[in-house]
């Protein structure tokens, strides 16, 4: 997503998160992990009213799983955004919603996915916001783990079928368990990682190309330098 003056900065959308998720309810633990990898929540309540759902209610169910889940994670920091403003059937709802944001103290912006009606602004004022929090590990220190080179030939193998390049093993089942394709940050970590375990170098021993196709702990990707 980018800015005006060309800023850009990387979108992850979870949608899902329902009653239970911290507990692993439908898909609510991947998901959790994934909004565990932002510095910057959005909230998108529907106002309109079509499909018959309390926004309000729907904040605080979310907000409630994001800190069972984890205590940090629902301490950050969190916009409103009251979605779908140009089909509301009456403005009860986006009261509602105003006196939320009111009364937990956070911005609130009014767009239409629509129209497009607030999003420029919206865009903006994200942009600025997250070049004000602080950028912070992906991994917890307690989750890294610390490879030997022994560790690495034990825990992970590389070989070619045809023209796509495998990676396979418990090391890279575990680091692939960390990463959020959607991140450019995360990929940046994938990168590192996979040059510190050796399995960069040995990819390129065995000819790997950009553009080439590699399946990382069943995970298909693209290489690129």
């Amino acid at each position: 997503m980018k800015t005006k003056n060309g800023d850009g900065f990387v979108i992850a959308d979870i949608p899902g998160i329902i009653e239970g998720a911290s507990e692993g309810v439908g898909l609510g633990i991947q998901f959790l992990r994934h909004v565990e990898r932002t510095r910057l929540l959005l909230h998108f309540l529907d106002v309109s009213g079509q499909e018959g759902r309390n926004p309000v209610e729907d904040f605080y169910a979310i907000n409630k799983e994001l800190n069972k889940y984890s205590k940090k994670l629902s301490e950050r920091k969190q916009i409103i955004v009251a979605n779908k403003i140009d089909v509301m059937q009456d403005n009860a709802l986006l009261k509602d919603v105003e006196e939320l944001a009111k009364k937990e103290g956070l911005e609130l912006y009014k767009i239409s996915g629509i129209t497009k009606q607030g999003i420029q602004e919206l865009i903006d004022f994200v942009a600025e916001t997250i070049k004000t929090l602080p950028k912070e590990e992906l991994v917890e220190i307690k989750d890294k783990i610390v490879y030997t080179l022994d560790d690495e030939k034990e825990q992970w193998e590389a070989k070619k079928q045809d023209d796509i390049f495998i990676v396979t093993g418990k090391a890279v089942e575990r680091l692939m368990g960390r990463v959020n394709i959607e991140d450019n940050e995360s990929m940046f970590y994938l990168q590192k990682s996979l040059k510190n375990m050796g399995i960069e170098s040995k990819l390129k021993e065995m000819g790997i190309c950009e553009g080439d196709t590699v399946i990382i702990a069943d995970w298909e990707l693209e290489w690129y330098e």
